[in-house]
């Protein structure tokens, strides 16, 4: 759930898409790119695990220039540069 306090969770909403997950139940759910952001923002162990899941099942589908423009922001406001070295490792590693 997204309150859209920052421009960025703004940004989330307007590119979330509906998605089918049974007949006739549909979510609203974030792009890959976004939750990207999210995960790596959070910087929990377990977010760091999903990251890595998301980074194998999206493989090049995945906007980096996106990705990097909207974390830079937020991890600085945290005062947690090292989450985009994290982040850049892990995405070499799964490349």
């Amino acid at each position: 759930m997204a309150l859209a306090g920052f421009p960025f969770e703004e940004s989330l909403c307007r590119r979330a898409v509906l998605r089918e997950f049974l007949p006739g139940i549909s979510l609203q759910v974030c792009q890959a790119d976004d939750l990207v952001v999210l995960k790596a923002f959070a910087g929990r162990s377990k977010d760091w695990m999903d990251i890595e899941n998301v980074l194998v099942r999206q493989g090049d589908r995945l906007d980096w220039d996106y990705i990097l423009k909207e974390l830079k922001p937020l991890v600085e406001l945290k005062e947690a540069p090292e989450a985009l070295v994290h982040l850049e490792r892990l995405r070499r590693s799964v490349e």
